[in-house]
């Protein structure tokens, strides 16, 4: 089911960072979901029906809730028309969706993806949405309404030859945990191919073992990692909180840092004023202000945090307790950001 505001079963995916087309399927279109999530009956459709089906309502949705409505020039019945047979081909969900991110892609726009149940981004985009999916049938999919895919908490990107690269690692997840790294090339996971939900169904609460290489001519290396249940919005604000640290440089400077894996919600924004305010950065001379990878959806007021000339206040109530109101960081900053945090329209993955 594509995304799109106001249409049934439809949501806006509405995100600063990675505003990707989310496709939450219907009962027809539905592909293999985690154990922890008990899914219910599903359709009795053959697959390539309902991926067939989810083909047309993504075209659907795009010619009738794309942001231009000349669909920047493109002939949109005539993209039908060369990618639908390729859909019908698919032998699989993932051969679908090659065909409708082909279709996608024609439109040049960024934030545009269509994501299958073996994308991690997939059930992160719904627990972001959790709150308006609860009105279009989510239970559906999750019977207890909560969003949860077993996971270890990586970013991980294929290149152009096939092989795949960790290209982040939240903080306090199981990947950090076990101390895989960015830049690891991932070689296999327990002997086999690695897949960034499906290598890990049915594994929560045991163990998998990575094969991984950490330099272009280096010995490939085991690491036991413990999958857990992933749920996306508390993991980012764990490691939102995780990540914030001091880092001595040179001239005896402190360099303050933290990563901000998702801004989509208030809680990270007060998460991050809490850290500056009382949190290890508090004394640094200066701040990283990290939002590569992850998620987005910051509002243009959350840049008033680093705006030097508006006042922080510090308030006690009557017991002594004190607080610090409208915080603001009035040293140098530095944001990083890059491909995947300003969302491209090819995404990496998350484990």
């Amino acid at each position: 089911m594509a995304c799109c505001r106001d249409e049934p079963k439809k949501v806006n995916c509405v995100k600063g960072t990675r505003r990707d087309f989310l496709i939450l399927a219907a009962a027809a279109a539905l592909g293999p979901w985690p154990a922890s999530a008990q899914i219910g009956t599903q359709s009795d459709a053959p697959s390539g029906e309902r991926d067939l089906a989810a083909f047309d309502e993504v075209w659907e949705t795009v010619r009738d809730r794309f942001y231009d409505p000349r669909l920047h020039g493109l002939d949109w019945q005539a993209m039908r028309a060369r990618y639908r047979p390729r859909a019908a081909s698919a032998r699989s969900p993932e051969e679908t969706a090659i065909a409708v991110n082909g279709m996608l892609a024609e439109l040049g726009a960024s934030h545009t993806h269509y994501y299958t149940p073996d994308d991690p981004a997939y059930y992160q985009l719904a627990d972001i949405f959790s709150y308006a999916l609860h009105r279009r049938g989510l239970e559906r999919v999750f019977p207890t309404g909560e969003v949860t895919y077993p996971g270890i908490g990586a970013f991980t990107q294929a290149d152009d030859q096939g092989r795949t690269f960790i290209t982040g690692v939240v903080e306090g997840a199981p990947a950090h945990q076990a101390g895989l790294l960015i830049g690891d090339e991932i070689l296999s996971l327990d002997d086999g191919p690695f897949r960034p939900v499906d290598s890990f169904r049915g594994k929560v609460g045991g163990a998998v073992s990575f094969s991984i290489r950490r330099t272009p001519a280096g010995t490939p290396m085991a690491i036991s990692v413990a999958p857990a249940d992933i749920h996306p919005n508390a993991m980012f604000l764990r490691g939102l909180q995780a990540s914030a640290r001091v880092i001595a440089a040179g001239n005896n400077a402190r360099i303050g840092y933290v990563h901000v894996w998702s801004y989509a919600g208030g809680r990270y924004q007060a998460a991050l004023e809490d850290l500056i305010a009382d949190g290890p950065p508090r004394d640094a001379d200066a701040l990283i202000w990290d939002l590569r990878d992850g998620w987005g959806g910051a509002q243009p007021e959350y840049l008033d945090l680093f705006n030097p000339r508006a006042p922080t206040m510090q308030v006690r109530d009557r017991s002594g307790k004190t607080g610090m109101v409208d915080v603001k960081w009035r040293k140098p900053v530095a944001m990083l950001i890059n491909g995947c945090g300003f969302r491209r329209s090819r995404p990496g993955k998350t484990g």
